[in-house]
């Protein structure tokens, strides 16, 4: 059976709740990095149609797809979940916008041409709002999509950001099952830099069927590879999310999300030879067994380092991390690539 037939198997069994069109699947408030200072953020994922990739299977690791709604939202409903969206930025004073949809907000057969320039027009015509990050896979970056984008945010700052996960077109098909290459994004970031654009870089940190050794090899070669293509790095650590394939593997004891060591070791190393380069990294379900974790002393403290250092670039809120764990992960390093493909668990 192939990766993708597994993948839709799965996916096939889940069921979508339904929900009101006119909210988006979710919104919330947080900080991030901006030139060099921390800024207030409002993240919208916007519930439409779906991911057309999520559809057809899709990514191992990703649960979002059921995010998407039951019925196709129609462009009015899609520009009032905008609308209720911001009344959860109504206290903010100056504020970047991030937008998911699941999918690709560039992919007009989830966000209509029309829709897309009614809501970044909204979004420009808000002072507040100093810059747009959207979501997008590679395919929909092409120089007509960028200028419309452009010509409806004006002054205000735009960013694409792309899941690219790996560098590798080997993992990148055989552990992820993204359905692009390497090249795709290259391609896309060299449309973007054409057009005035700055570019993302999502990576993802221990997908199946990696060491944890690999997995951190891997998302440090990728940070090298894709340094010329991206202004900014986030490093997804994998976690489990319902009804994917990834947590058909931890059912069966096949997978460990990663250790935080692990991404304290990515960043010190990474930001040091790229000092030019944001590279964030936001621990999503850290502590949790379903989310990076290192032992139950020191995962909080460890994670919370992380995300400070991710608003503030500075590698010192890394130094002095330790706990009697990390001697554990250093062997796990040392020993993990020697059983079989079977994880070292808990």
């Amino acid at each position: 059976m192939s990766l993708n037939k597994a993948v839709l198997e799965i996916r096939n069994r889940q069921r979508i709740k339904p929900s009101s069109n006119e909210y988006p699947a979710a919104v919330w408030r947080s900080t991030d990095h901006f030139n060099g200072e921390t800024a207030d953020t409002l993240t919208i994922i916007f519930k439409t149609s779906g991911c057309w990739w999520g559809k057809a299977g899709g990514c191992t690791m990703c649960g979002f797809v059921y995010d998407s709604a039951k019925i196709p939202p129609q462009p009015e409903e899609l520009e009032k979940q905008l609308e209720n969206a911001m009344k959860k930025g109504e206290r903010l004073e100056h504020f970047m916008v991030k937008i998911f949809t699941s999918g690709s907000f560039l992919d007009e057969k989830e966000i209509p041409a029309e829709t897309r320039r009614n809501i970044l027009g909204k979004l420009a015509a808000d002072e507040r709002v100093f810059k747009v990050i959207v979501e997008s896979r590679p395919e929909f970056v092409t120089d007509e999509i960028l200028k419309s984008c452009i010509d409806a945010l004006g002054d205000t700052s735009f960013e694409v950001a792309i899941g690219l996960e790996t560098s590798s077109d080997n993992i990148r098909k055989n552990s992820i099952n993204k359905g692009f290459k390497f090249t795709d994004y290259t391609d896309a970031a060299t449309v973007a830099r054409n057009n005035g654009v700055t570019m993302k870089a999502y990576l993802l940190l221990k997908p199946p069927f990696l060491s944890e050794k690999e997995a951190l090899e891997d998302i440090v070669k990728t940070i090298d590879d894709v340094a010329e293509h991206a202004q900014t790095i986030s490093i997804n650590l994998c976690n489990v999310q319902n009804g994917t394939y990834v947590e058909h593997l931890w059912q069966r004891s096949q997978y460990r999300p990663p250790w935080l060591w692990s991404i304290v070791e990515i960043l010190q190393r990474t930001k040091q030879k790229h000092p030019e380069l944001v590279i964030t990294s936001d621990p999503v379900g850290a502590g949790s067994k379903r989310g990076p974790h290192n032992c139950k002393k020191c995962s909080r403290d460890v994670s919370d380092a992380v995300h400070l250092y991710s608003r503030t670039q500075d590698l010192k809120v890394l130094e002095g991390l330790n706990c009697e764990c990390k001697e554990l992960w250093k062997k796990v390093l040392e020993l993990d690539d020697l059983t079989y493909g079977s994880p070292i668990l808990d």
